[in-house]
């Protein structure tokens, strides 16, 4: 069985109801749901929340809500590898046996039905545990400064101030979008971030965080653009 997790807790604090907030017209959570949906790669989807208008539209759209969230599992250190494992032992106390899992971050609205397939895909013929979305970043991380108390300019590695962009070694970081994996990694939560992961490459114009109002109005702005350009 391929099972969906959709991990959607209702305390969002820089943007509150983040989940549900309209974007684009449309609750957030939409976007996850349906493009998980009309992937075909689920037997099930879910939405694990603590929240019941969160689970309200959740249904709405599709998904199922077979439980609500503990609370030990909805404040704001709850990491993703513990709510995934609480839904994965969920089910097999019914003796329903998840072989993979997607666990599908409500505020993805980037996120691409054709992704969830091909990353399945390249999970199930490699002998990896995890797969999940990456991409790029966009100026090389060994010539990051940071901004001192006194609010000068201190890089982080002053070693490398006169390397060329070039010669440095290309970074990525997590897209934020969708982590496959077989279903007893997440019950042991084996590390996201180790060699039993494999990148799943996205363009950095299909990433974008959405923590802060800022980022929400960037996102949209994206979104719009990609619209108009049939990239979404």
């Amino acid at each position: 069985m391929n099972l969906c997790i959709i991990p959607a807790r209702g305390g969002s604090k820089r943007i509150p109801r983040k989940n549900i907030k309209k974007f684009n017209g449309k609750p957030m959570i939409a976007y996850s749901i349906e493009a998980a949906l009309e992937s075909e790669c689920f037997d099930r989807v879910i939405v694990s929340t603590d929240d019941t208008e969160i689970a309200d539209i959740a249904k709405e759209f599709g998904a199922e809500i077979p439980f609500m969230r503990p609370d030990e599992l909805a404040n704001d250190h709850a990491g993703t590898l513990p709510v995934v494992k609480h839904a994965v032992e969920w089910f097999e106390q019914y003796s329903i046996m998840p072989e993979y899992v997607c666990c599908l971050y409500a505020t993805a609205p980037f996120v691409q039905l054709q992704a969830i397939q091909n990353a399945y895909a390249q999970l199930k013929a490699s002998k990896a545990d995890y797969c999940f979305t990456v991409t790029s970043y966009a100026s090389p991380i060994q010539r990051a400064f940071m901004i001192t108390e006194q609010h000068r300019v201190e890089m982080f590695y002053p070693k490398n101030f006169n390397t060329r962009s070039q010669d440095l070694e290309e970074a990525y970081h997590d897209a934020g979008q969708f982590y496959w994996g077989k279903a007893d990694a997440f019950k042991i939560e084996t590390p996201l971030f180790s060699n039993t992961a494999i990148p799943f490459m996205l363009p950095r114009y299909l990433v974008q965080d959405i923590d802060t109002p800022e980022d929400w109005m960037r996102a949209e702005m994206m979104f719009k653009v990609l619209m108009k350009t049939d990239e979404l």
